[in-house]
């Protein structure tokens, strides 16, 4: 293992439509490995190592990514900033390279997290949304996944709403922030005129959680479940993982906050 000397931390936004995710897959397009071959390009060799703040599932978007770059040697972060938007795709955009010591643990690091989930219903939208708003197509009660998103707030136990979990995995998580608004981040001429977001903020997040969340609140909307059920998949750790799990392609990691 190199023995690195020198560590930045790498701001990107992505739109994850034609990528498996963030992290890097031999046979698979991925983000990282995307941003390998672009810093292998800039820094003329692979004396280096990226690292992920978390994974993303095929499809999902991010508006704020966090990764750390590990090198030997200092770079100019300004000129290399530059260098990864002239030299990235179109779908991958770096925001900002900042140094940090060597006791930054990008993965180990305290951070809070905040999911959107964008999406539509009622009228099939226009293709164009396919990449970041979700088309459920049936009508939905959206007063009523209003009033179901607020019961996800606060400390909960979440087995059920985690897929393939490990005998270690802690299923107790504190969700800060889980409301419903209307779309107001997302614009364009053919964008539905009523579009709406999920918005989930914690710690940190179980596999697939964001995900059957939103599955859950679809059904609620449905009329397929009801706010009773929502709170009782809350208490009920015993039964079954939830069944609907949102497509991937409605959510975007919002942003990344390092205390």
């Amino acid at each position: 293992m190199a023995n690195w000397s020198h560590f930045y931390v790498i701001r990107i936004e992505f739109l994850g439509f034609r990528y498996h995710g963030w992290q890097k897959h031999p046979k698979l397009k991925s983000v990282q490995g995307m941003i390998d071959k672009t810093c292998e390009f800039i820094l003329g060799h692979t004396n280096f190592k990226t690292l992920g703040s978390g994974r993303t599932d095929a499809k999902v978007s991010a508006n704020d990514f966090a990764l750390e770059l590990f090198v030997l040697s200092k770079i100019e972060t300004s000129s290399f900033l530059t260098d990864l938007n002239k030299n990235l795709p179109s779908d991958i955009r770096a925001k900002s390279v900042k140094e940090v010591n060597s006791e930054f643990n990008i993965i180990k690091q305290s951070k809070t997290k905040e999911y959107h989930y964008y999406f539509s219903f009622g009228d099939k939208s226009h293709p164009f949304n396919a990449p970041l708003i979700r088309d459920f197509g049936n009508e939905l009660d959206i007063l009523k996944m209003k009033e179901a998103a607020k019961e996800f707030e606060g400390f909960h136990n979440f087995r059920r709403y985690a897929s393939k979990p490990s005998e270690k995995t802690i299923f107790e998580r504190t969700i800060l922030l889980a409301e419903i608004i209307s779309n107001d981040q997302i614009n364009g001429s053919f964008i539905p005129e009523n579009s709406f977001v999920f918005k989930v903020r914690a710690k940190g997040f179980l596999t697939y959680q964001v995900r059957l969340m939103m599955g859950a609140l679809v059904d609620v909307g449905l009329g397929k479940w009801t706010i009773k059920d929502i709170k009782a998949s809350l208490l009920e750790s015993d039964k079954p993982q939830i069944r609907h799990i949102a497509p991937s392609s409605g959510l975007v990691l919002h942003s990344v906050e390092f205390d």
